[in-house]
């Protein structure tokens, strides 16, 4: 608790804590479960868009003279890229952003805004790929998961939330790569020791779940799923290791249940969600519904950085 403290206070004033809102208008009677409340926390207005922010800025602050002035390199087609590319721009330091060529160009245009080089790829592996050798010619790495700093943000977000709603008993909270659900968790294990953290994960990219059912680290043969940030096709060995630790369980969830907590967001809270946003959402109302019963949930909209054109797209497959 002691790193956590000092990370929340190495990012105050910078990042923003972000606000909780309560579902309870009569608009959400009939959709949530028959639980004693439910409330979000609203990672999608935090800097840059999601939650990655406060990991990306920890990250670049604990470089040395000498990385800052090599730069730093990531490779995401998500909200890690915007969320390095703002860090590195807080910070005076050059940013190379490797995405992939499919990347919405909201999110590429994004990177590019905020000072960021950004270099193109043919899939996701190819811009890992990139990233790597990028950091082999001196570039500091950036990972979007595998690293302290990036669970240690996360961390912070749970601090901030259980100083929010301090009886919350019921944490949902989606998996990508996992440092947001291993971070959260580490914080939440201490602060609240008899809280459950339960982890969502799309069905066509549950590297988390397969990993934890096997006891290690599990690389996917494909990923599918309509839910690109949360879209690691592996799991880590450190990141890994947080979850095994501190989640409770792991749920999974169909895309067609995430676009259908998207339109929930929108008809109840105006909210245009991209899919990871409403996992947590998609969750309670989907497989989760039942084991609910009393308990106070903590819900995530983790970020939502999608261009109208994609959102769209997405929307009219309902």
């Amino acid at each position: 608790m002691a790193a956590i403290r000092a990370a929340a206070e190495c990012l105050r004033d910078v990042v923003i804590e972000t606000p909780v809102l309560p579902l309870v208008s009569a608009r959400w009677d009939g959709v949530l479960p028959d639980c004693a409340g439910v409330t979000v926390k609203l990672e999608l207005f935090q800097q840059a868009g999601s939650f990655k922010a406060r990991g990306a800025y920890l990250g670049i602050a604990g470089l040395d003279p000498d990385q800052r002035a090599a730069g730093v390199v990531a490779a995401s087609g998500g909200n890690h890229a915007l969320a390095v590319a703002w860090a590195a721009r807080a910070a005076g330091v050059d940013a190379l952003i490797c995405m992939p060529r499919a990347t919405d160009p909201a999110r590429i245009a994004g990177c590019e805004a905020l000072g960021a080089h950004v270099s193109l790829h043919d899939d996701m592996a190819a811009a890992f790929a990139a990233m790597n050798a990028a950091a082999a010619q001196g570039r500091a790495l950036m990972h979007p998961f595998e690293a302290a700093h990036m669970v240690l943000g996360a961390a912070v977000c749970a601090l901030e939330y259980v100083t929010q709603v301090p009886d919350l008993d019921t944490f949902i909270v989606p998996v990508g790569g996992g440092g947001l659900m291993a971070g959260m968790a580490c914080a939440i294990r201490q602060l609240r020791p008899d809280a459950q953290v339960i982890g969502v994960e799309p069905y066509g990219a549950d590297s988390m779940f397969q990993s934890l059912a096997q006891g290690a680290p599990v690389t996917l043969g494909k990923v599918a799923t309509i839910a690109d940030s949360l879209g690691a096709p592996m799991a880590l060995p450190y990141t890994f290791g947080v979850a095994q630790a501190h989640v409770d369980r792991i749920v999974r969830i169909a895309d067609a249940e995430m676009l259908r907590a998207m339109e929930i967001y929108q008809s109840i809270l105006r909210i245009t969600a991209e899919p990871a946003c409403a996992a947590s959402l998609a969750a309670i109302i989907g497989p989760l519904r039942d084991d609910l019963a009393g308990r106070r949930v903590g819900i995530i909209a983790c970020g939502s950085n999608i261009s109208l054109a994609r959102y769209g797209a997405l929307m009219a497959a309902l």
